[in-house]
């Protein structure tokens, strides 16, 4: 009597295929983010895009080192007072809040770690993007409020 037929070991071999590949595509939606290219004063960075719930609380927690040219633009389907607190950061960080035509209302420079969920930093007027850049981004760069930001996200017209 078999009881190992040779279809069962198609089977197996494809659920475990399947598996496999639901792993992999968990694994880069989960840690991969878009990126875009984004100037600003004199500044061209190279931004992660942070477009939903879980990305913007995540924001750059955790992020040990950035890059002169490294920058994440959170992404609000609406305009409202965003607040940003420095919760699991590691790193200081100049924050940007733009408004719906990409327009810098609000500044922050030299937010330091160390405020963790002490100090939450909210614009004034509504914004619909905030921009995290690494601290002394802004004054090198000669970003001033009133500047418009260039950067592209999927679904943008050209």
């Amino acid at each position: 009597m078999r009881l190992w037929r040779p279809h069962t070991t198609g089977i197996l071999i494809g659920g475990l295929v399947a598996i496999l590949i639901a792993v992999v595509v968990s694994f880069i939606l989960t840690h991969f983010q878009p990126t875009t290219d984004l100037r600003l004063g004199s500044g061209a960075f190279s931004a992660q895009i942070a477009d939903t719930e879980r990305e913007r609380t995540k924001g750059l927690s955790g992020v040990s080192k950035m890059d002169p040219d490294d920058a994440l633009i959170m992404v609000f389907d609406r305009d409202d007072t965003w607040g940003i607190w420095m919760k699991d950061m590691k790193v200081p960080i100049d924050i940007l809040w733009l408004n719906s035509n990409k327009k810098v209302i609000y500044m922050v420079k030299n937010a330091s770690p160390e405020l963790s969920t002490d100090k939450t930093f909210k614009p004034n007027d509504p914004a619909r993007y905030v921009i995290e850049l690494p601290a002394g981004a802004i004054q090198a760069n000669g970003i001033k409020v009133g500047e418009i930001a260039i950067f592209a996200l999927q679904g943008d017209e050209l």
